[in-house]
């Protein structure tokens, strides 16, 4: 199935004057929050899209990981929706399209994207950026802040961890700071997985030299979605994994913080 489809919805009529269907795009949109806080500046409308390719070990949203978890729904019901809030989203808010993985379906954030800005929105695509290379220049064009989710610093780590490569990833934060385009990088600390501090030096080396991170965000891992994993009769392999210390997550904010990048 393609990242989107295409329903019929109204008519229009054609040069020989035959009246023809007119194409509506549709998505797989899984949940919504409207007055979220932490998916980017301000209040935001965080639209949570369906369909993801990876498989991290500690994903809190196992419920998104198949487009068909969602809701088809025109690309004009989810404008509709948006605009009810912008009175409240426009000043020092936005909107945050997340998942699953949003670039799953890249011509329906292209058209979310599009109808936000015609909206005076401030956006914010929230992404592994393992499928970076389906955000051509015209979606990107579109988007006011990437929310870069770096989910390890080694390939080896990556793979174990999400099932799938880093280069990509590495490629589309490059790609990013060639626009100069914001970055928020996003570091899940994980006791045993991603807490090698030789490896977020690293990270934090690499994230410092591409000259477009405004900021990067240290996120304790957290066992709240474990219940989702139980749930779909998934295994939960973290399930005796700890939540990292204060002490160690402030160490990985001040390596961060050592390499010149802002560190919450």
């Amino acid at each position: 199935m393609s990242p989107t489809n295409q329903t019929l919805h109204g008519s229009a009529a054609t040069s020989s004057g035959v009246v023809a269907a007119k194409a509506t795009l549709e998505g797989w949109v899984h949940s919504t929050e409207t007055f979220g806080t932490a998916d980017g500046p301000g209040i935001r409308y965080v639209l949570f899209l369906s369909g993801c390719p990876m498989r991290c070990l500690y994903c809190h949203n196992p419920d998104t990981w198949h487009r068909q978890d969602g809701t088809l729904t025109p690309v004009e019901d989810v404008l509709a929706d948006i605009a009810g809030y912008r009175g409240f989203i426009r000043s020092q808010g936005g909107v945050t399209l997340s998942g699953g993985e949003p670039l799953v379906q890249p011509k329906f954030c292209k058209a979310i994207l599009r109808g936000c800005k015609a909206m005076g929105l401030h956006t914010a695509l929230d992404t592994s950026g393992y499928l970076g290379s389906l955000a051509d220049a015209e979606l990107l064009a579109d988007v006011d802040l990437v929310l870069l989710d770096i989910k390890a610093a080694t390939g080896r780590t990556y793979r174990k961890l999400t099932g799938a490569e880093l280069k990509p990833t590495i490629q589309f934060a490059e790609d990013l700071a060639s626009l100069n385009k914001a970055v928020w990088l996003r570091y899940v600390l994980v006791p045993g997985l991603t807490d090698k501090l030789d490896d977020i030096r690293s990270l934090a080396r690499f994230a410092a030299q591409l000259g477009n991170v405004e900021r990067v965000d240290v996120l304790p891992f957290h066992k709240l979605g474990e219940h989702k994993w139980r749930d779909r009769g998934q295994d939960y392999r973290l399930e005796r994994v700890q939540p990292p210390s204060e002490a160690l997550i402030e160490q990985t904010r001040e390596i961060f913080r050592a390499a010149g990048l802002l560190a919450h």
